[in-house]
């Protein structure tokens, strides 16, 4: 379906306090709990009900699945036992590791974990069969609502559980986190990062460990610090190596969450260690600081206690970092605030957000590799005033995020490539031609184009104005995206859509009759030969002189002007209501036409008859209407064909409706100063 244009002008930042409630009834979480205690039912929930299409979307479930609640599994339900540790996340049979790996770094930090999963429910005398938990989405946070009915097999959990068998507040997380984005099958595969983001409304940022930083091992330390959330994973060459053993334990294409970072003394010297996660609550590392190691006999009892190292096979293990970095290939870190990997100063960083789409044929414009559609992507000013402290230039960092992409896989969408380009502003406002990004290079970009749901980069240019464009890598591609800008200074952002104006010249009065030109002298004649002696025409008639003519024009290849189109010339033209154009009205809509021809020629760059409508924008503004994105939209959506063309016929009917529309605009501005000059002379 298309996409509706939405505004990128500036917002906020989201508040977890004011998450709004997402259920279908327009009721929350304690007032549908309320409703069912008074009533002595358990909740069903009618928007994610317990059966197949909340499960799976592309195939039939392998095995016959049972939805039971919590209480029929086992006899004495707990919501939350002894506290939510990583421990309580153990994988299921789906390929969910992405988000198992986030849910075990939440752990880690008690107050982001209490604003995800609320703490004031349980299985106790209030019991209703009712839960919630937040998640941040795209600068909002939602509440979602779910019944506690859980998929099993043979009288266990199919998903995700934890290892106290009667502890559920990490499987109910799942599920609410499914019913978010629209099954349990929409959660196979994806990018930690991603689930981190969603659990805190922080700002992703990602390393190439074999390419990383000197200081690496002290920005995963301050991050941790930060109770920044941090997973890592192995690469693979194949999809054949997904999930494929080492001959070490570990995992490739398996997402692992850091779960602590250290150094130890160990025979008279420093050792560096990293603690890693797996979420399948087994397999793990074999190699040198393993569980059952022999680095560990050199290790006192207490410092193996202060390191929480215990030879279990839990999935949790610890490793010498500098195996780490040769093992691991990935690794992402979600800052809480964008000021974790920095010093050890806190900033309050400024954070402005921007929502907008890429619609085809309008503004969806693909990378600079497309030139000629590229400029027409929407485009963002960026000021900034105000150095770093005691530095030359201003840090900012710049998450681009394609929106519900997740959710939509039922409908066959996947991520899209995305990415962006940062430009020098030439100081001037509006929307940039083609031919700025044709002459101009660009400042900054993102680091890569990749079919993420975000990318992200950390920046430092001079004070200045810069052009932020959004893309996709291929043009045509639809999607609606939201655009985070954090700055460690205030910086203004605005969207450099158009201001709608329209400057049409002053309207043409036909010749007198004895200083017509020889073209006018052809029409007259033409017009006595169809009309008769009155020198009026119908539309019918009007279509057949227009056709007869245009065929002569050897510059230009169209179809015939349809009849539609002829209707519409003389509603416009037809100043005495009769519904039939007189002569004198003709000669002036015809000098019109040639205005309109000499437009269409010129942006029909490849003389086929037809012009891009990622074109339009610079048509329309050569006929005296500047239009915005969403106007621009609608007209493309209207005029267009499927191959993103605009013929004659389409762009002349477009150019006769804004017309009229612009002089029921004009007429009722008018009447609105008469009224107000008549109130203010009362």
């Amino acid at each position: 379906m298309p996409y509706l244009y939405r505004d990128s002008k500036p917002r906020p930042a989201a508040h977890p306090g004011a998450a709004r409630g997402t259920h279908s009834s327009g009721k929350g979480y304690e007032q549908l709990r309320q409703e069912c205690l008074q009533k002595g039912v358990l909740f069903e929930d009618p928007d994610f009900p317990a059966c197949n299409s909340s499960l799976f979307f592309s195939e039939n479930p392998p095995i016959p699945f049972v939805w039971k609640r919590p209480g029929d599994i086992v006899k004495d339900p707990k919501f939350i036992l002894g506290g939510a540790t990583r421990t309580d996340i153990c994988q299921g049979d789906l390929g969910d590791c992405w988000l198992l790996a986030a849910i075990a770094s939440l752990t880690l930090n008690e107050k982001t974990l209490a604003r995800v999963v609320p703490l004031d429910q349980n299985f106790g005398p209030d019991y209703a069969g009712i839960f919630h938990f937040q998640f941040w989405q795209h600068n909002e946070w939602l509440d979602v609502v779910i019944d506690d009915r859980l998929p099993t097999f043979k009288g266990r959990l199919v998903f995700l559980h934890s290892a106290e068998l009667n502890e559920f507040w990490s499987a109910l997380l799942e599920k609410a986190y499914a019913k978010l984005n629209g099954s349990y099958e929409s959660l196979k595969g994806g990018s930690t990062i991603e689930a981190m983001e969603d659990f805190t409304g922080g700002i992703g940022e990602m390393y190439d460990v074999k390419a990383a930083p000197d200081n690496f091992y002290e920005i995963l330390e301050k991050a941790l610090k930060r109770c920044s959330m941090v997973g890592c994973s192995i690469d693979t060459s194949s999809a054949a190596e997904s999930e494929a053993r080492t001959p070490f334990g570990l995992v490739k294409g398996h997402a692992y969450s850091v779960t602590g970072i250290e150094e130890v003394s160990y025979r008279g010297r420093q050792v560096k260690l990293i603690r890693i996660r797996n979420p399948w609550g087994q397999v793990e590392w074999n190699g040198p600081w393993s569980d059952n190691s022999a680095e560990w006999r050199s290790i006192s009892p207490s410092e193996q206690r202060r390191l929480s190292q215990a030879a279990r096979d839990d999935g949790e293990f610890w490793m010498k970092f500098e195996d780490f970095k040769v093992h691991f290939d990935k690794v992402e870190i979600c800052n809480l605030t964008p000021d974790a990997l920095e010093d050890s100063t806190a900033h309050k960083w400024e954070v402005t957000i921007h929502q907008g789409s890429w619609v085809r044929g309008a503004t969806a414009g693909g990378c600079r590799n497309f030139l000629e559609t590229f400029w027409t992507n929407p485009q963002i000013k960026l000021h900034l005033t105000e150095k770093d402290d005691g530095q030359d230039d201003c840090t900012f960092i710049a998450a681009l995020m394609q929106k519900g992409r997740r959710k939509l896989r039922k409908l066959g969408a996947e991520m899209l490539t995305i990415g962006y380009s940062i430009y020098e502003s030439p100081g001037r406002d509006g929307h940039l031609g083609k031919d700025f990004f044709r002459y101009h290079p660009s400042k900054a970009r993102s680091k890569t184009y990749i079919n993420l749901r975000e990318v992200s980069h950390r920046f430092k240019l001079p004070p200045g104005d810069y052009i932020l464009i959004p893309t996709t890598f291929e043009p045509h591609q639809e999607a609606d995206f939201c655009l985070r800008i954090f700055s460690e200074k205030k910086a203004i952002t605005e969207d450099l859509d158009e201001n709608v104006a329209i400057d049409l010249p002053e309207p043409l009065h036909p010749t007198p009759g004895p200083q017509e030109t020889e073209e006018e002298k052809q029409f007259r004649a033409l017009f006595e030969q169809i009309s008769g002696k009155d020198m009026e025409i119908s539309a019918e008639e009007l279509e057949y002189v227009l056709n007869s003519v245009l065929k002569k024009t050897k510059n230009i290849k169209f179809k015939n002007l349809s009849l539609i189109s002829c209707r519409n010339i003389i509603s416009l033209m037809d100043t005495t209501g009769n519904g039939k154009l007189e002569f004198s009205e003709f000669k002036v809509f015809w000098e019109k036409m040639k205005k309109w021809i000499s437009i269409f020629l010129q942006f029909d760059l490849d003389k086929s008859g037809s012009m891009s409508s990622y074109e339009l924008r610079g048509a329309l503004k050569a006929a005296g209407y500047q239009l915005n994105n969403y106007l621009l939209q609608l007209i493309v959506l209207r005029y267009s064909d499927e191959q993103f063309q605009i013929d004659f016929d389409d762009f002349l009917n477009c150019l006769i409706r804004l017309e009229n529309a612009s002089r029921v605009f004009q007429a009722l501005s008018v009447k609105n100063k008469e009224f107000i000059n008549l109130n203010i002379g009362e």
